[in-house]
């Protein structure tokens, strides 16, 4: 075992690095020529540009403060994320907060002894909001899936979306009910004035407010109405509400100033005896923005549902050894340094430690990213979250006890909580237009104050300049418009998780791809073959008795030729109880190694493994083998050596195999005038051919899942960049970047960190992103054009005294009718056409 005990920290990602590391002719060290890359051609970030660098990362925290990350319902703006992080911090021994709407999360730093988890929980879900610990959602056992999908699963949320689509039901009930005497009575009634038909005469002066008939119609309309106002629209008047507390108007409080302003209108007109009754305006606008609403939660729940089936990186139970190597099943928050741990071929390392059984493989990918498996030996480090391949680990478990795979999700969730969303467009032109709108209305009524009016007569006058000139269908345009993309997308296998993603695809300078599963498959193939028919059958052979993903490759590419004859057949593959093949091939003596396999095989002694096996047990290596297994480690490929009766025979190269399509996907980014980087944690010579690629502006290699943070960040300094990945060790990367792609055949810590996931593990469909977008924008502007269409018609109503409840209908009706039509168009034939 070499010494690799740490001597300094790497300059870049601060990773502990070693004797054998790699030294620049500065003063710098790098943990790896990627890390020295980053450093050389990325300039190295100030923490005045990125002031939340170091709270994010650092996790030195002072004495008795601990930080709590917790899931939030109910968070839809930045003005969410400055309430939340307002009320925290008004708490005693609360730290610091940090909200982000775009993860739904909060994290808090805060003394344990002065507020518990339990009291910010409490404090925190008010105002309609739903907290509860993201440590609460546990992502393992029988559960699948990711741990955002499963938040979004679980009992709180289902019960948030229950009384949501409880509160569009009520609308529906009571605004139907209170309706249908607008229709028959009411709307006649003030066409009649208008319109001589016969029909219509009838109605002349039939809707008259005198009397008593007047305060029984306000007694039954008011409380009904206001049930539909406060039970139906409370979440519109919560989003108000927030707005106006933090000072970040938005599109919630246009529709409440709406809302409102008819419903007080129309009390007022009872009251006064006039029937320009506006109830209807505020039956309808309730009832229609939350149905948007709950139109959105269901399309986003349908999303959440594609991610079921993703695979989780973190393990809950152990296996401990005791002093009498007896296991007993244990909860992994049991256990303590020194432990011993049994990880049995096939399952998860649940804690970093050191292997103190015999020797064994595991694949670390999840963690590091790198491809190919790693043989360990006994004394060697251990890193949670990886997988044994082959053999059984017996693992002692370090101090402290930890994970590097929870150190992972750690960091992701810091990071998460400072991804602060950015202010919808019309979310910005709300903002100035409730200040332009204020003005004018209390100009009007001021003015009719001042010509002699009652006071009573300018507040009506205020409230009606509000009814008209308010463009609360900015609320209902946006959500619309995105909640259908994101339909759309998803009929394409595009889970969109970020309802702003749609406006910063189009500031996307930077896409940089993790190699390993992403540009690859990250699956093992045989790409080579320079063995003799027989050397392969008896390999193919021994290879089945064996777990390892390479004797995986062997053995399904020798059954894939089945009824080729020019090639080696091995029968179906199965091992029979007498040791036997299925094609008949007597196998004997089987043994493992820590870097391949050995045994008999009808008579013959055969050997396969890499060249330090060959070396133990004295085999003869021609020169030509060497070659070939030096030329297939360059590129970054395992070279598994063939040999029988003391003899090397010849070399299967087994490597991880680019997607198909990868290059017709950069090369359509490089053409957008998008720039390309790699960030792989795979040697160099694994990267080769793709810096003969010119669509590719940047490739760093054997980076670790710190290092892609801090390349991610130093892109960020004068670009805006999205990360394209799959495994666990990409997930901070993923959410440090300003989009997150993650492929669906990856990681559920990936599918977490990531703002759109592509389901069918499609590399293509990340160009089809960046199309959708611009389609997804299109939309978005034309329906935030078509949103005035109500202020359209009822300004000039207004201005000429026609202004009542048929024409309010007539605005409300047209200016719906046209946003609907306008997003019922698919959004692919929008981008096809672009």
């Amino acid at each position: 075992m070499s010494d690799n005990s740490p001597i300094s920290e790497c300059d870049v990602c601060q990773k502990p690095i070693t004797s054998d590391s790699i030294t620049a002719d500065t003063e710098e060290s790098f943990c790896s020529t990627g890390c020295q890359d980053i450093h050389e051609m990325l300039r190295e970030p100030d923490v005045s540009d990125h002031p939340e660098v170091q709270s994010d990362t650092d996790r030195s925290l002072p004495d008795g403060v601990t930080r709590t990350f917790f899931r939030v319902d109910g968070m839809h703006s930045p003005a969410c994320e400055a309430y939340l992080e307002h009320i925290a911090d008004e708490q005693s021994g609360v730290v610091a907060a940090e909200a982000s709407y775009v993860t739904e999360t909060i994290r808090v730093c805060h003394d344990a002894d002065a507020v518990s988890v339990d009291d910010l929980r409490d404090v925190l879900s008010r105002t309609g909001y739903t907290v509860f610990p993201r440590s609460d959602v546990n992502p393992d056992g029988d559960a699948s899936g990711t741990r955002r999908s499963l938040e979004a699963d679980g009992l709180r949320k289902r019960r948030s979306d229950e009384v949501l689509g409880l509160r569009y039901a009520a609308g529906i009930v009571f605004g139907a009910f209170l309706m249908v005497p607008y229709v028959a009575i009411m709307y006649p009634a003030h066409l009649a004035p208008y319109l001589d038909v016969t029909f219509l005469n009838t109605f002349e002066g039939a809707f008259q407010l005198s009397g008593s008939s007047g305060f029984l119609f306000l007694r039954i309309y008011f409380v009904l109405t206001a049930i539909v106002l406060f039970f139906t629209g409370m979440p519109v008047l919560r989003g108000a509400y927030i707005s106006l507390k933090m000072r970040r108007p938005t599109t919630d409080l246009l529709v409440a100033v709406t809302v409102v302003s008819a419903f007080c209108y129309g009390t007022g007109a009872v009251l006064v005896g006039d029937n320009n009754i506006f109830y209807d305006l505020t039956l309808v606008v309730a009832t229609v923005v939350s149905g948007v609403s709950f139109y959105e939660t269901s399309i986003k729940q349908r999303a959440l549902e594609r991610l079921t089936d993703l695979t989780v990186s973190q393990v809950s139970n152990a296996q401990r050894l005791d002093d009498n190597e007896d296991v007993t099943e244990v909860a992994v928050d049991s256990l303590e340094p020194h432990d011993r741990i049994l990880v049995r071929e096939g399952e998860r390392i649940p804690v970093d430690g050191t292997l103190v059984g015999d020797d064994c493989s595991v694949k670390e990918a999840v963690v590091t990213g790198e491809s190919l498996p790693v043989a360990k030996r006994t004394g060697d480090k251990i890193v949670g979250g990886a997988v044994v391949t082959d053999g059984a680990a017996i693992i002692e478990v370090g101090d402290p006890v930890t994970s590097s795979a929870d150190r992972i999700t750690d960091s992701l969730w810091s990071i998460q909580s400072a991804d602060h969303g950015i202010q919808r467009r019309a979310d910005n032109l709300a903002y100035r237009l409730v200040i332009l709108v204020g003005i004018v209305a209390t100009t009007i009524g001021a003015w009719t104050v001042a010509n002699g009016e009652l006071l009573s007569s300018g507040v009506m006058s205020v409230l009606l300049v509000l009814l008209v000139a308010s463009p609360w269908a900015l609320g209902l345009a946006t959500p619309l418009s995105v909640t259908t993309s994101i339909r759309d997308a998803m009929e394409r296998g595009i889970v969109v998780l970020d309802d702003t993603i749609f406006e910063r695809l189009r500031d996307v300078d930077v896409v940089v791809f993790d190699k390993t599963g992403t540009i690859t498959t990250g699956e093992m193939d045989v790409v080579e073959v320079n063995a003799s028919d027989e050397a392969l059958s008896d390999a193919a052979a021994l290879e089945r008795l064996a777990a390892h993903p390479a004797a995986e490759a062997i053995v399904a590419a020798v059954e894939s030729t089945a009824g080729d004859s020019s090639t080696p057949q091995t029968g179906a593959g199965s091992i029979n109880q007498t040791g036997v093949t299925a094609d008949r091939r007597d196998v004997s003596d089987f043994q493992t190694h820590a870097t391949g396999v050995s045994g008999t095989v009808e008579g013959r002694e055969v050997l396969v493994g890499n060249l330090d096996l060959f070396a133990e047990q004295g085999w003869t290596v021609t020169a030509s083998v060497q070659k070939q297994a030096r030329e297939a480690r360059e590129f970054g490929r395992l070279p598994v050596v063939i040999g029988f009766d003391g003899q090397t025979d010849g070399v299967v190269v087994v490597g991880d195999n680019p997607r198909q399509g990868w290059l017709d996907t950069v090369t359509s980014l490089h053409e957008r005038g998008i720039e390309v980087a790699i960030l792989t944690g795979d040697d160099e010579e694994a990267t080769e051919f793709l810096m003969e690629q010119d669509a590719i502006s940047y490739v760093f290699a054997g980076v670790s899942p710190e290092g892609k943070i801090e390349a991610i960040r130093r892109f960020q300094l004068n670009q805006r960049v999205a990360m394209v990945g799959d495994g666990t060790n990409d997930a901070p990367a993923l959410a440090q970047a300003d989009l997150g792609i993650s492929l669906g055949g990856g990681t559920a810590l990936a599918a977490d960190a990531a703002d759109i996931v592509i389901v069918d593990d499609d590399l293509s469909l990340v160009e089809t992103i960046f199309e959708l977008g611009q389609a997804a924008r299109r939309r978005v502007r034309q329906n935030v054009g078509l949103a005035f269409v109500y202020n359209a018609i009822a300004i000039p109503a207004a201005l000429i005294g026609l202004f009542n409840p048929v024409t309010a209908a007539v605005a409300v009706t047209v200016c719906g009718g046209v946003l609907a039509l306008n997003t019922s168009r698919s959004l692919f034939r929008e981008s096809s056409s672009a």
